[in-house]
């Protein structure tokens, strides 16, 4: 769909792009294939898609996929997706915010009961049972244009479910998809938050002027393969991460310093615990590999 005929769709509904809900609509047909390419769908796969808007992405998502679950939190955007697209058998539509929705709820642990429902549910629940719509997938792929201002609460949320995602395909700011993919020495929170449950990568870039309306910056597709297991044995999940937050929490601040803020434990302590997962004192959080979160989070 062109930037021509996603207007003209707009228009026929007379819908504009919500500013408040980050609505920045992709309708350039190279870039949408870009993203369809990294996620590498097949006919079995299932696919979540998480804000859809007026349905560019999910046209190409129900020709690829075997069935697709699109969240949208805009009833206007919904209205329009259930008119245009309502008529398609693998495609399930559900007013709801993502990050209120419970998403283990959208995979039912029964398969489905065929012909008990109409091609296309508008849930205002997202604890609604499905499971006479979708059927339980062995795993799943999450694919999303995803808001700027919510980006990183929308990966932990998705990645920290169960089931997790096999893959995530998401389309972010250029500046925070950098972000995600950093090494040592620029790492960050969202760095070491998605990369401890997979291996992301850059896909693809996208100017702004493919977005209707053109944002103020250039996009990225980022691709994250999740892992089985997360990459270094942590026995305390909620410990590691409090750790990590503690450790980033003064930019620009020495390691030691920043965690004697954050965990409110005395220095010295904090000083003997650094010096055993062998990590210099004076170090900043930005330079620690996961590795070395691991083994702080031990020490301490």
């Amino acid at each position: 769909m062109a930037t021509h005929s996603l207007l003209t769709l707009l228009k026929k509904y007379n819908l504009r792009p919500r500013k408040g809900l980050g609505q920045n609509f992709l309708a350039d047909p190279f870039h949408l294939s870009k993203i369809i390419e990294a996620a590498e769908l097949t006919p079995s796969d299932t696919v979540l898609e998480i804000g859809p808007g007026p349905g560019t992405l999910t046209r190409l998502l129900v020709e690829a996929a075997g069935q697709v679950i699109a969240i949208e939190i805009d009833p206007n955007m919904v209205n329009l997706l259930k008119n245009e697209l309502g008529h398609l058998p693998n495609l399930t539509i559900i007013q709801a915010n993502i990050l209120q929705t419970q998403i283990d709820t959208l995979f039912p642990t029964q398969p489905p009961t065929p012909n008990l429902q109409p091609p296309i549910s508008n849930l205002q629940s997202p604890s609604i049972n499905l499971k006479s719509k979708i059927q339980n997938p062995k795993s799943y792929k999450v694919v999303a244009n995803l808001p700027y201002y919510i980006t990183s609460a929308v990966m932990r949320h998705v990645l920290e479910t169960t089931p997790q995602p096999e893959r995530l395909v998401v389309t972010v700011q250029k500046e925070v998809a950098q972000r995600i993919v950093a090494k040592p020495g620029k790492m960050s929170i969202l760095a070491v938050s998605v990369q401890f449950y997979g291996q992301p990568k850059l896909a693809h870039r996208i100017p702004a002027g493919a977005f209707y309306p053109p944002p103020k910056v250039d996009s990225a597709v980022v691709r994250v393969d999740t892992y089985p297991q997360p990459p270094i044995a942590v026995t305390d999940v909620d410990r590691f991460f409090k750790i990590v937050k503690a450790g980033f929490g003064q930019k620009r601040k020495q390691l030691k310093n920043s965690l004697v803020a954050g965990l409110g434990k005395p220095a010295a302590e904090i000083i003997i615990a650094l010096e055993q997962a062998g990590i210099n004192p004076t170090r900043r959080a930005e330079t620690l590999s996961l590795e070395e979160w691991g083994q702080l989070t031990d020490a301490l």
